[in-house]
């Protein structure tokens, strides 16, 4: 770190991280580059490394809050951008009071300063930091009213994100955006061919750790954990899967000596799945090949194989010719339901990406149409909650190709309950006809 000289364990040197991190993200970098760009450049130690990850997650889901706080506070923008973001990070913080404030708010103050003070670029700043924070402390509840009075301020989404939600699910448009603001939890897939979801239970009891089981393979932790201190991670016994997303293998219907084709597959959760569930042999697709990397990565913790290909799903220059039994297509979206652990994601998208990406996964769909068997069957995945992406666009699909919609689960919204917790996911099955 050339420019400041903070102890690696304070607050002050994970607050200046997670506001570097921030600025990146409103300049258009999506949180886990942003973050993995601090990482490189100030090296810190793992538990600086998670108070930073954490500051900067947290900051994300109060943005509209502290932004609107700040407009507030503040007689002009903030300048520099890591300015700005350093009071967005430590109005974050403060935010949440007694048994849940993770820090005092005096030594949030306190450390902000600090921050500020040892960066040359933002020195000249500390006398205003350090007034605009003591400020919200002391007229804190008159501030956040003034500041819930927009949208932004209250429900922390950009305003069109607001409306967009409030037109599709006129009933639930408030359940759905308080469900993306909580803390997703660390739900887990157990691997069948290793363990069932009782017998899993019984193994985390016997370590002192306890989980729910919300699903057929699914059992949510109590306490995240890093997947290191996860009982049979390693040996693959288990593997880190929404409860949502685990409902894709088991739609597919599949069965031994299948050809499956899991298109945009990374990061390979679902690829995982298919082969835990059946003999199948699966091709991997994916545009990235560092994400066919990570794939890779996941297959071999869990004793798995699959055949991995670099290509684009929407052309055909890396198909062999040979059809397909079974097509995955988790295709490309705005991710609006998984804003739970990409809070950043409502902050990066603008409306336009919808109709863009929406017509992206059209050509991808009809395109791996004509990859598969007659009697075939294609499964259309989104983590999307517009319509455009989801309902929408199954329904074009189906009239477009004759394709036979079979019974699956449609769009399923965030929610974060005792027995039901899962991320906002939309299926849609189809079969090709024989003739």
């Amino acid at each position: 770190m050339s420019k400041i000289q903070l102890k690696n364990d304070s607050l002050a040197f994970s607050l200046y991280g997670a506001a570097h991190a921030v600025a990146k993200v409103k300049a258009g970098t999506a949180l886990p580059q942003a973050l993995a760009a601090v990482f490189a450049r100030d090296n810190p130690l793992p538990q600086a490394r998670g108070a930073i990850q954490d500051i900067s997650y947290r900051t994300m889901r109060r943005l509209g809050q502290a932004e609107g706080l700040l407009g507030l506070l503040a007689s002009k923008p903030p300048s520099p951008s890591e300015l700005h973001g350093l009071l967005c990070c430590a109005l974050a913080l403060m935010l949440q009071t007694g048994d849940d404030a993770p820090y005092e708010s005096f030594t949030v103050v306190d450390q902000a300063v600090t921050a500020c003070a040892a960066d040359p670029g933002m020195a000249h700043a500390k006398g205003m930091v350090n007034a605009v924070l003591r400020r919200f402390l002391r007229e804190r509840d008159s501030l956040l009213q003034q500041a819930g009075k927009q949208p932004p301020g209250q429900w922390n989404y950009p305003t069109w994100w607001i409306d967009s939600v409030r037109s599709a699910y006129p009933s639930q448009w408030q359940a759905i955006l308080s469900a993306g603001n909580s803390a997703p939890p660390l739900t887990l897939r157990v691997n069948r061919r290793k363990a069932t979801v009782t017998e899993y239970l019984q193994t985390l009891e016997a370590h002192g750790m306890a989980a729910t089981a919300i699903g057929p393979f699914a059992v949510r932790l109590e306490r995240p954990l890093p997947v290191q201190q996860i009982p049979g991670f390693t040996e693959g016994v288990v593997s880190v899967q929404d409860a949502a997303a685990q409902l894709a293998a088991p739609l597919l219907d599949l069965q031994d000596g299948m050809r499956v084709l899991d298109a945009c597959a990374a990061p390979g959760g679902k690829t995982g799945h298919i082969l835990e569930q059946a003999a199948v042999d699966v091709t991997a697709l994916d545009s990235d090949a560092h994400r066919l990397t990570r794939i890779n990565e996941n297959l071999q913790r869990l004793q798995l194989d699959a055949t991995l290909l670099q290509g684009d799903a929407a052309q055909r220059d890396w198909w062999d010719g040979r059809l397909f039994d079974r097509i995955l297509a988790d295709v490309p979206c705005t991710a609006s339901g998984i804003v739970r652990r990409h809070p950043d994601i409502r902050w990066l998208r603008r409306k336009a990406d919808t109709a863009q990406l929406a017509a992206l996964s059209t050509q991808i769909l009809d395109n791996l149409w004509q990859m598969l068997q007659p009697d075939g069957k294609l499964l259309f995945v989104t983590c999307s909650l517009w319509p455009q992406e989801s309902e929408a666009q199954a329904a074009a699909f189906a009239v477009r190709n004759d394709a036979i919609r079979l019974p699956a689960p449609g769009q399923l919204l965030p929610t974060a309950g005792q027995q039901e917790d899962h991320d906002g996911l939309f299926y849609a099955l189809f079969q090709k006809s024989s003739v």
